[in-house]
């Protein structure tokens, strides 16, 4: 069940979460809703062969793997909520949920309302190709 890679295309996410056993179909449904919930405005996207939401540049990315989900709000994102993420692994620009356990949608939420502020009043910085 690892997540595909760049070279899968994906046409959109519903088919990205279909590829996925129920179970886990279930918790990518419900991270991006909170995503949505919180980001109305943000446009459902695949780059890199991950769900993806942008609001002027790239907002926030997840990916389904065999034993967590991956949740990619940029370093900024990771930085700014450091200690409501400390229980778990996380690096500069991702945190991992585990597939067993419930994902913390409340600390997703503000993560996303965080990363809109940030994009919508900075700007995006450097260019993308996406």
């Amino acid at each position: 069940m690892d997540s595909e890679g760049p070279s899968t295309q994906f046409k959109n996410i519903d088919d990205y979460i279909a590829t996925f056993p129920k179970n886990v179909q279930h918790k990518l449904t419900e991270l991006r809703s909170a995503i949505k919930e919180s980001a109305p405005e943000a446009e459902e996207a695949i780059s890199y062969g991950m769900p993806t939401f942008k609001l002027n540049g790239n907002l926030v990315h997840f990916a389904a793997y065999k034993k967590h989900i991956g949740f990619y709000p940029t370093h900024s994102g990771i930085l700014a909520f450091e200690e409501k993420l400390s229980i778990y692994k996380h690096s500069k620009g991702a945190v991992q949920f585990p597939i067993d356990k419930p994902i913390p949608l409340d600390i997703v939420r503000e993560i996303v309302r965080f990363r809109v502020k940030e994009n919508l009043t900075r700007g995006v910085r450097g260019t993308s190709k996406d």
